[in-house]
């Protein structure tokens, strides 16, 4: 899962020459991915690449090279936009409607514009002083004219972690009052000021599940732009099998064999896991297969 993969030029090099973006609307061959309201047009496996001139009002940025070399734009349009609202409504999706059905090169791409559209929406005035903020890098960063504060694009650092029993026999999982009890996970939350990664996972595991854990190592991690988080994927091991739902966050906390583990994955219960697209079904997956 940490092995060099198909990943997006994103051509940083690009980002500091003077009216790139304006060039590279002028250039022929330049593509531009739209985003509207955290989703892309996808048609089969691939995300829509339309022509510049089909793009009307929107904020810029480069995203990078295809994989012919061609510059590839992000166009973040607002969410009424008639020319690109012409396009059939089935084909705007996200990053769960996707779900892991997508290459690498393509999921990259769509994680980075969604992530990179949604900042360019929300981050329009500065935080120390309240003026209206300019791009700056290609659309990387905006500059504040009044004071000077530079500002670039926030990423929050949140950890998930799959339990396993002392034996190793059974994953803990737990229902997130967010799904109504209707899906089970692993447990997941934020990093906050002043933690390890490793604190983090200490402290939710007791908050949430009320279980203590050791033998902690990291797995893979995984970009998740809603809004802007990444989320970095560990093992545990249970120190013993007491376990306790907050009852607020986590409604219900279930040790689950590996028979009703696989069941569940092939959809027949007895819960719910999430879908393929995230990193959650991945760690429950690989302890899964592990136990083969």
């Amino acid at each position: 899962m940490t092995a060099e993969r198909e990943m997006l030029d994103r051509a940083a090099e690009l980002r500091t020459e003077e009216n790139v973006l304006a060039r590279l609307r002028e250039t022929p061959g330049t593509r531009v991915v739209v985003v509207r309201a955290g989703r892309l047009r996808i048609a089969g496996d691939e995300v829509v690449r339309v022509d510049v001139d089909s793009v009307g009002a929107a904020d810029w940025a480069l995203l990078g090279r295809d994989r012919d070399g061609s510059a590839l734009l992000l166009a973040s349009v607002p969410t009424e936009t008639d020319s690109i609202d012409s396009a059939p409504e089935e084909t705007w999706l996200g990053l769960r409607d996707v779900g892991g059905r997508l290459g690498e090169h393509e999921s990259d791409l769509l994680v980075t514009a969604i992530a990179l559209a949604g900042w360019l929406s929300d981050a329009r005035h500065c935080t120390a002083c309240g003026a209206a903020l300019e791009i700056v890098q290609a659309g990387w960063a905006r500059s504040c004219p009044s004071c000077g504060a530079e500002h670039f694009p926030r990423t929050d650092p949140a950890v998930i972690v799959a339990v396993e029993s002392p034996d190793g026999a059974r994953l803990l999982l737990g229902a997130n009052a967010n799904w109504r009890g209707s899906m089970y996970s692993c447990f997941a939350g934020f990093v906050e000021a002043g933690e390890s990664l490793e604190d983090t996972v200490h402290r939710e595991l007791g908050e949430e599940a009320g279980v203590r854990v050791r033998d902690l190592r990291y797995i893979s991690s995984q970009a998740w732009p809603y809004p802007r988080s990444i989320m970095l994927g560990f093992r545990a091991v249970a120190v013993d099998e007491h376990v306790q739902a907050d009852g607020e966050e986590i409604l219900e906390v279930r040790w689950l064999s590996r028979d009703e583990i696989g069941s569940s994955l092939a959809g027949e219960g007895p819960v719910g896991l999430p879908g393929s697209a995230s990193i959650a079904r991945r760690l429950i997956e690989q302890w899964y297969e592990e136990r083969a």
